[in-house]
């Protein structure tokens, strides 16, 4: 609303002392203060209503109204009760400062003009925005004109003051007005919202992160006032998108629920042209997956590849590489209310393929396009994915004396073609680890194996496997959110997890627990000692200028571990033993 409507209001009691060219200003909000610097509650576009205990003498007034000025608030209300009539003083600082002010009569309440604010501000602003919420959900639905969800939150931001952003399950952001939102506080709103999800608690969620107050709003095209469908909520909650407002809205009415409401079915529309978009690159990534398991030529594979390069990697002019990357999503209980009852019940393919492909998006490009290089298929309960790279220009051919052209080797060293582009499992899941644990709760994992990078149609079939191979290394860890890589596949790293509880504690046990009793005793140190030298590839000087001994203490360490154990450190199989303790441990 104007400020001039407030002089239209004859219930107000309200007399304008100053600023006649200022009444277009528009009120957002009412404050009510005797604080002689309220900055601190102020952002701007408030109706600030005071009775003047702050002003002790007439110094007082122009820093007052310079504070209010500075914050950029719409005017100044001053009540008659206290003092009478207004001070000239706090008159003469308001027309300085360019501030409108007005004299409340000692009969109003200051909570009149304050009711009488905000249910015009909420009213006006819930209004104007339906109608223009409506226009735009009319543009988007038939066509792209409508500009996509950056528009209608914009008009949040500019007629609601509402700050909001678009998430994806793990926080990325699709959408947003004005500022981008920090990537880690976009992974802790996903987490709120998707462990709340999971309790079967209907939206909007309110999370509080780093200082301030969210709601969560799910984005689901269900239609307004349709009941949810009759499905398991974990068919969908690792793959929903999410509309994040800094604000409480434990306290709005229900007119501006249901305007927020229909915001998110209006995003919706977009989410549901993303998913449309990703047709092809699915039916081309599963054309591939039926050649590669049916054992097909390589020349009829490489023909299906070439088709999907130019659509996975556009003006791309070279042949790319290509890995595999499969993942699983396992559901081990019944669920939460809601539930279909039991985990046989909800198809894993689907599941893992949408959360494979937000996972493989580049977390440091925003929007809804931005997975437009990612083929990701299903069969049974595995999505796969087929992901090219930029393939990787050879180095300069280099003489017995060094490279060719001498003058040009420092600028060869720094070109970007050095850096390797391939995709590594643990770098894949830093990003999102904390809101994909939040949606699997107790009884779901998400499980991830990464290829090596191939280079022709006859290496797709390896790296199918390998990447499978890896998923199951990665299966056989603690955690809800695990992945291992191809370069696992040829370490004991690979062997480790599949030792058997009993027998894993036993070997530890037998050769471990000696040095443990011992160091409990003395606090001798004898593990750190152990795992030291090993590390230094039994070197006594290196081993014992880390630990910061002289190496007659270091000699004397490790022959109380030898003489405990009844192990010879200076042979390979003793060492082995113990790194692989160790490892276990």
């Amino acid at each position: 609303m104007r400020l001039r409507a407030l002089l239209e209001t004859d219930a107000l009691g309200l007399r304008l002392l100053g600023g006649e060219d200022e009444l277009d200003r528009t009120v957002r909000g009412v404050m009510t203060t005797d604080l002689r610097d309220p900055s601190r509650y102020l952002s701007g576009g408030e109706l600030v209503l005071t009775g003047l205990a702050w002003r002790r003498d007439a110094s007082d007034s122009e820093p007052f109204v310079r504070i209010l000025a500075g914050a950029g608030v719409a005017g100044l209300a001053a009540g008659e009760a206290e003092l009478g009539d207004i001070p000239a003083d706090l008159v003469e600082a308001c027309v300085q400062h360019r501030l409108p002010l007005f004299a409340v009569n000692e009969t109003v309440a200051f909570a009149t003009i304050t009711e009488h604010v905000v249910r015009q501000v909420s009213g006006e602003r819930a209004g104007d925005l339906a109608a223009v919420v409506d226009r735009h959900r009319r543009l988007m639905t038939s066509g792209p004109a409508g500009g996509g969800p950056e528009v209608v939150l914009d008009l949040l931001t500019s007629d609601l003051d509402l700050r909001a952003w678009v998430l994806s399950p793990t926080g990325r952001q699709i959408a947003g007005a004005g500022a981008p939102l920090p990537a880690p506080l976009g992974a802790a709103l996903a987490g709120h919202h998707l462990a709340a999800t999971r309790t079967g608690r209907r939206g909007p969620y309110r999370a509080a992160v780093a200082g301030s107050t969210y709601s969560l709003f799910p984005i689901r095209n269900a239609g307004r006032g349709a009941a949810p469908a009759a499905r398991d909520v974990r068919e969908s909650v690792l793959s929903d998108w999410l509309l994040a407002v800094e604000a409480d809205a434990s306290d709005w009415p229900a007119a501006r629920l249901d305007l927020l409401q229909g915001v998110t079915q209006l995003i919706a529309v977009e989410r549901d042209r993303r998913d449309a978009a990703r047709t092809v690159r699915r039916r081309l990534a599963q054309e591939v997956l039926e050649l590669v398991q049916a054992g097909a030529a390589p020349a009829e594979i490489a023909a299906r590849l070439r088709v999907a390069a130019p659509v996975l990697l556009p003006g791309l002019g070279v042949a790319p590489q290509w890995q595999v990357v499969v993942a699983r999503v396992d559901w081990t209980a019944a669920g939460t209310a809601g539930g279909a009852g039991v985990p046989g019940d909800i198809a894993g393919g689907p599941v893992a393929q949408a959360l494979l492909e937000e996972i493989l998006v580049d977390p440091a490009v925003s929007g809804p396009d931005s997975a437009d290089r990612i083929a990701v298929a299903h069969t049974g309960e595995e999505a796969i994915a087929l992901v090219p790279l930029p393939a990787v220009p050879a180095p300069l051919p280099e003489t017995v004396d060094g490279p060719t052209d001498n003058a040009a080797a420092p600028d060869t060293a720094e070109a970007p073609a050095a850096q390797d582009p391939a995709l590594h499992a643990d770098a894949l899941l830093a990003a999102v680890r904390e809101p994909l644990s939040a949606g699997l709760a107790d009884d779901g994992r998400l499980t991830l194996g990464v290829s090596a990078a191939v280079h022709s149609a006859e290496g797709l079939r390896g790296a199918l496997e390998e990447a499978r191979h890896a998923r199951r290394v990665a299966a056989a860890r603690p955690g809800r959110v695990c992945a291992a890589g191809h370069h696992e596949l040829a370490s004991h790293v690979l062997l480790l997890p599949f030792v058997p509880d009993d027998v894993r504690r036993a070997f530890t046990a037998r050769l471990l627990d000696p040095l443990r009793d011992y160091d409990r005793r003395h606090r001798a140190e004898l593990i750190e000692t152990l795992e030291a030298f090993l590390d230094c590839d039994g070197s006594w000087t290196r081993c014992a200028a880390r630990l910061h001994l002289h190496v007659n203490t270091l000699r004397y360490r490790v022959g109380r571990i030898e003489q405990l154990t009844g192990r010879d450190l200076s042979r390979l199989e003793d060492k082995l033993d113990f790194f692989l303790a160790l490892r276990m441990s």
